[in-house]
Order: C-alpha cells, then structure tokens, then sequence
C-alpha cells in the first residue's frame, strides 16, 4: 500500500477532525462493528467527499465523480448485477480491452474486485467514489430513476396485499409520516435503493423474494443494513416463531390482524431507535 496511514490518522492531519474525536469514533464503530468513515460520514462529522478523498489518499487511488453524467454501454451493466453493486457499494466506470475501471466507496474489501476478474478475466482498475455518488449512478444507471434522500420520515410497506398496504398507508400519514409501498420483496428492494426509506415494514410471505429474503438482502448491504425492519405476519402462532424473527434480524413483529395502535407504537419505537444508533455516550 503506497500510505500505511490509517484513515483517521489522515482525517486528523487534514483538519477535518480532531485527534479527540476519532479516538472516540474508533470505540464507537468497534462496538457497531462498522468501519470509522461509515460511521463518521453517517454522524455528518465528514462529508462523502472528504471521506472519499482520504480514502484515494489512504490507497493511492484516484476518485471518480459525477458518475450519473457518464455513458455507460449496457453490456458494461450486465458485468455487475445491481444486486451485486449495491451490496459492495461499485459502479462499473469504463472497459477498454482487458482493463475495467470500476468505483467503489469501500477499498478496504478488495473481494468483489478479485471476484470480478476472475468471472471476467479482466484486470479491474480501482477509482474511489462517494457513496451518494454510486448509489445515485446505480439508480440512475440501472432503474432508470433518480436516487432520493427523503426530506421527511419516510416508511416503506411491503405486502402482497392491497388492503394490508393501505390499512398501513391510511394509519402513518394520519402520525404524517410519508408512506411509499411494495408488493413484493423484489419491488421493496429497489425501492429502497432509490429512495432510502428510515423505517420498513415488510410482510413474511410474499412473492419473488419474501420477508426474510427481503431482510438479507438489505443486511448485506453496508448502506440499508441499520434500516429497522418490522416484519408482519399472521403465522407467527407461538413464542418460538417470533423468537426466530428477531434472531434474523427483524427489529419488531407485528401480527395481523392489525391493531392501529399497535403499529403507531411499533414505528414510533423504529424512528428512535434510527434516531439513536449511532449515540456516542
């Protein structure tokens, strides 16, 4: 590696942190098992750019920007499924003969590049970009849409069932929550892909990609992975299967039929704990 600095040494140089700070930081993503620029970028302590531009420092990589604007051949897509790209956070930038510049926001995972060249046989050439950056190509690129910060609280609801979805719909917006639906899990995944939703609440038995296929996908993937998912079900029938739920992940369970308050209080519970994860003291 051309700089053995670590990443918080080099944010501490460059004045965009102080020693104090990052000390504390490196406790903090230890016990969220989180690396400290994910967690400094999401604490708003740093920008993407500045965490971006350290890391291409950290690595002696260049950054890749406005990644929406670039021209991108669909065969270059069909190298990286999206599934691919959003759970290692890459965007494929340019082929030119046996050479593939790919961004990446993480270029301490080195993996999807050693697997990407061994499927291709190309040689992949590492570009650094922000996370926004990459997630906005990958909506763009691949969906064909804008990628989207929500401006207020926002809950996705995932069911099959129209009834089932707007029930949902009917109790947040009267709490003024803005509420976006699915009817699938595959739906809900690129859902969240697109416009970032704080809290979901998903129902077990879906098609193409049920409750749980729904949850590890978004566990997977660095940027939903702290997303509370309330998952619904109606054949939860004893203390054993709910207890499996949380064991998988699920931040709470609701049981259908739905009880008005019951899912107020439940979503409520989610926001603080989003609100609250990152908590230093």
């Amino acid at each position: 590696m051309p700089n053995a600095k670590r990443l918080g040494e080099i944010l501490v140089e460059q004045g965009i942190i102080s020693l104090k700070t990052r000390d504390r930081l490196l406790q903090r993503a230890e016990i969220l098992h989180r690396r400290i620029g994910n967690v400094l970028e999401d604490l708003g302590l740093v920008t993407g750019e500045e965490l971006a531009a350290a890391l291409a420092n950290q690595h002696g990589y260049k950054t890749a920007t406005n990644l929406v604007r670039i021209t991108v051949p669909p065969d270059l897509l069909e190298l990286l499924p999206i599934e691919v790209a959003m759970q290692h956070l890459v965007f494929p930038l340019k082929k030119e003969g046996s050479r593939l510049a790919l961004a990446m926001a993480d270029p301490t995972d080195m993996r999807i590049c050693n697997n990407l060249a061994a499927d291709s046989g190309l040689k992949i050439i590492p570009f650094i970009a922000t996370k926004q950056e990459i997630r906005e190509a990958i909506s763009h690129h691949y969906l064909g849409k804008p990628a989207a910060r929500p401006t207020s609280r926002t809950v996705l609801a995932v069911d099959d069932d129209q009834l089932i979805r707007s029930i949902l719909t009917d109790i947040l917006e009267k709490d003024r929550y803005r509420v976006l639906t699915a009817s699938d899990g595959m739906q809900a995944f690129r859902t969240v892909i697109a416009e970032s939703p704080h809290v979901i609440i998903t129902d077990l038995v879906m098609p193409k990609l049920d409750g749980y296929g729904l949850l590890n996908a978004l566990k997977n993937i660095p940027e939903t992975s702290f997303i509370p998912v309330i998952l619904i079900s109606g054949q939860l029938k004893s203390e054993e299967e709910e207890l499996k739920a949380f064991e998988k992940g699920f931040f709470d369970v609701l049981l259908k039929p739905l009880n008005q308050a019951s899912v107020r209080a439940r979503v409520k519970r989610a926001f603080h704990f989003y609100d609250n994860q990152y908590r230093l003291f």
